[in-house]
Order: C-alpha cells, then sequence, then structure tokens
C-alpha cells in the first residue's frame, strides 16, 4: 500500500486544487475568457491574537510558479508582518496560475504558522537553547517542512536526520525512554551512550523513566561525572505536578555535590508560556507539538485588480498595494502600489517590504539559505 501523499508532479499540475477552482477554469476556458488579474496574499486577523507573525514557505511557493508566465512581487522569506499587510502578489492570466491557489496557499499558511510559533518560542527562551522535537507529530511526508520552518523560525536545532541534512546542519537530540527500559536500569543506559555514541555529541541523560528526576540526574553526574553534559526531563502529565519545582530541586541536588556545568534540558508539552514560566532554571527546550502543530496563519488569496481595473470581493480592499516601513522608526504602513512615501514625521526615504520575485516565471533574485532567513528572523524578533 502506498503512503497518502500527492507527490511534486501532481502538486505542479494543480492536482490538490480545490474542485471549484477546476470548473472556473473550464468555464472560462469554455467562453475564450482571458483576463489579467493582481491577486495578493494576506491575513486579515492571527491566531491566538498574536500581534505579529513570520512570513515562511515562499521558497516552496517559488517553486511552484517558477515555469509559468506569472509575475510576483513579495516581502523576503522570513519577515515579521503584521495582520492586513499583503505578503505577496501574482500578476498574470488567472488560467495560467489560478489552479495553484490550494497548494500555494497551503505552503504559506502552514510553514508561515510553524514559524511564527518556534519565533515565539524563541523569544520566550532568550538565549536558552530551544530544538524541534516535532516531528513525530506530523506525517513523515512534511517532516522536513516542519522542521525547517522551525529551524528559520528560531530552533537552534532539528531532530530528524533528513531535516538536517538539508538544512546542512547536525541532527541534535538525547536519548528515549526506550533505551533505558531495554538496557533494564538508567545507570546501564547512561554509560552505554558514554562508551558507544560519538564523542562528539553532547551527554545528555534522560532521568525520568523509571526513578525520581532529582535521584536519576545524580546517577547520571556519578556515571559521568565531567563527561555529563546534561539531564532531560520529560516527565508526562500524569506524574508531572509542578515542572518548576522539579526542575529546581533537581538544580539545588546537582549543584550541592558539584555539579554546577550540568545543564537542565526540558521536553514534554512545551510552549512559549512554558518556557516563559521555567527559563529561570531550565538551560535548553525540545519543543515538540507546540511548533510541529501550531495554529496556520490564516492567509487569503483574493482578486484586487482585473486588466488594470481595481476591484475586490466585499471587505477586501481593492487595489494593488505595497507595506512600506520606516528605516529610522519602524512606522509601516499599507499604500496603494505607486506611494512611495510614509506618514511619518522621519525624513528617511520608506524602504518597500515588498520586492521583485518573479517576472513571468523568470526569478529575479537568489532565494537566501535557512541559515540567513533564520538570522533575518532573530535580528527582527530580538527587538519586538
Amino acid at each position: 500500500m502506498p503512503l497518502h501523499i500527492a507527490d511534486e508532479d501532481a502538486i505542479r499540475a494543480g492536482r490538490t486544487t480545490d474542485v471549484y477552482f477546476e470548473r472556473t477554469a473550464k468555464i472560462l476556458q469554455a467562453r475564450n475568457i482571458h483576463k489579467q488579474v493582481v491577486m495578493e496574499v494576506r491575513a486579515g486577523s492571527l491566531p491566538e491574537s498574536y500581534e505579529w507573525a513570520i512570513f515562511a514557505g515562499l521558497e516552496e511557493v517559488t517553486a511552484l510558479l517558477q515555469g509559468l508566465p506569472v509575475t510576483a512581487y513579495a516581502m523576503p522569506e522570513g519577515t515579521v508582518f503584521y495582520p492586513g499587510e499583503p505578503v505577496l502578489w501574482l500578476q498574470g492570466d488567472y488560467l495560467d496560475f489560478g489552479k495553484m491557489e490550494t497548494a500555494l496557499l497551503g505552503c504559506l499558511c502552514h510553514a508561515s504558522g510553524i514559524a511564527t510559533k518556534a519565533a515565539r518560542c524563541r523569544q520566550a527562551a532568550g538565549d536558552k537553547m530551544v530544538i524541534s522535537f516535532g516531528a513525530r507529530r506530523a506525517h513523515p511526508a512534511i517532516a522536513p517542512m516542519v522542521e525547517r520552518n522551525a529551524f528559520i523560525g528560531g530552533c537552534d536545532g532539528v531532530a530528524t536526520l533528513e531535516a538536517a541534512r538539508l538544512l546542512g546542519v547536525k541532527p541534535m537530540g538525547t536519548m528515549p525512554h526506550a533505551l533505558i527500559l531495554l538496557l533494564g536500569s538508567a545507570r546501564e543506559a547512561f554509560l552505554a551512550f558514554d562508551e558507544i555514541i560519538e564523542p562528539e555529541v553532547p551527554r545528555v541523560c534522560l532521568v525520568d523513566t523509571i526513578g525520581d528526576e532529582k535521584f536519576e540526574a545524580l546517577t547520571a553526574a556519578e556515571a559521568l561525572g565531567q563527561r555529563l553534559s546534561g539531564v532531560r526531563l520529560d516527565t508526562p502529565g500524569s506524574r508531572r505536578g509542578d515542572i518548576v519545582h522539579i526542575a529546581e530541586e533537581v538544580r539545588w541536588e546537582l549543584d550541592l555535590r558539584g555539579y554546577r556545568h550540568v545543564r537542565i534540558f526540558l521536553s514534554g508539552g512545551i510552549n512559549e508560556h512554558e518556557i516563559a514560566r521555567t527559563r529561570h532554571v531550565v538551560d535548553a527546550y525540545g519543543v515538540g507539538t507546540g511548533i510541529s502543530n501550531a495554529r496556520a496563519i490564516d492567509f487569503a488569496l483574493d482578486i484586487v485588480a482585473i486588466d488594470g481595473v481595481p476591484v475586490a470581493k466585499r471587505g477586501k480592499e481593492s487595489g494593488v498595494k505595497q507595506v512600506l516601513v520606516c528605516p529610522q522608526c519602524g512606522k509601516r504602513q499599507v499604500v496603494p502600489w505607486q506611494t512611495s512615501t510614509l506618514d511619518c514625521p522621519c525624513s528617511q526615504e520608506a524602504r518597500p517590504l515588498l520586492q521583485p520575485l518573479l517576472e513571468r516565471g523568470q526569478l529575479l533574485r537568489d532565494l537566501p539559505s535557512p541559515q540567513a532567513i533564520r538570522d533575518y528572523v532573530l535580528e527582527q524578533v530580538k527587538i519586538l
């Protein structure tokens, strides 16, 4: 039996589209209607009352549109945007790209939701490490997409082999409960990991499988000594109690015995709120479901002009738009496309966020690496 996935050929061919776009195309073709449209992507609101979000998924959208007779302007991938701001617009004959709407929105909505949640976790963690542990909460076919967007959103590393290979980084992780159960004791598992796993891999021991976190943490410290890099708390909700108190207790006992170098790594049910609550005692986080199952950004793709005439459905503003930003004070404004000035007392010239991407299907600028996008995100999140 095959996996229930659409391959790249099916997606590019428009076979993942909603059926009503196919019916629209049939009608337009039957009536020989060819109209030049401008369609913009924007989100009128953001999930969980977010004030801002991260624009992601542009590289995949570019791959879908390349070769089609479509012109596109877009914010750079990784840009912080706000509700109501267009992040991308497309121009061309509707028949040439209308069938891509479902796939295009799917790429942007899902990727931007993951990157946004990762950025919020990054912001809450400050300089503490955050690793993406969420691949097991998503279909394996999209695990690299999940981990890529977690990484560009601010995670320091990813756990799965293929995502790490595509990103050009080393996969990061500790040890599972299965290892400890299969070897029969926590101490035996810690020693086996230290003996067999490559020395460049940090020795982080999982300390909540069989016994109390405090005592298993001390077992790990006594077994590995200075080689022990950290202990991971992944206590299930049914046993957790107050994880802050548990982490503080582990920290106290380790410090009391001279193991101040041992870091505390927390995973299991982590989000930006848990990070903020535990940051005073926790040194690193593994975030799974909180990032991989993040709420999608509710982008829509709407016609805003037909044959050069501004037009839009009810509730949407017609006309092609630009987002201008003051480089001095950071004020932003959505303006008609030809407007180059910003209503701002600063004298500096406003910076347009929507930049040329495609001209009739031809790529106009190099796409940045995931590392460069991540740096761009962190630079913005730091001052939010």
